[in-house]
């Protein structure tokens, strides 16, 4: 199932979590479930190997959401996209 972690601001509070999002890149789209925060205030803790705050404009994807936009896996992680609710 594609799912997704949405940065501080986009994520609103948990106003988003468990509500779908499409997302449009590669010339495709897929319609993922945001599932989790990517905390662009703090950071994470020890649970989540103390990553530093993520920039406030990140879609942070499962292998899922790749896959369906066609990414060849060499290439995950980093892709211009854009989003909608």
């Amino acid at each position: 199932m594609p799912v997704v972690a949405l940065s501080t601001g986009w994520y609103k509070g948990g106003d988003r979590c468990h509500k779908y999002i499409t997302i449009n890149g590669n010339g495709r789209s897929v319609k993922a479930m945001v599932v989790d925060e990517c905390d662009s205030t703090m950071g994470c803790d020890a649970d989540h190997d103390y990553q530093p705050p993520c920039p406030n404009n990140i879609v942070d994807a499962s292998k899922a959401v790749w896959k369906a936009l066609g990414v060849s896996q060499d290439n995950w992680g980093d892709l211009d996209i854009t989003w909608s609710e």
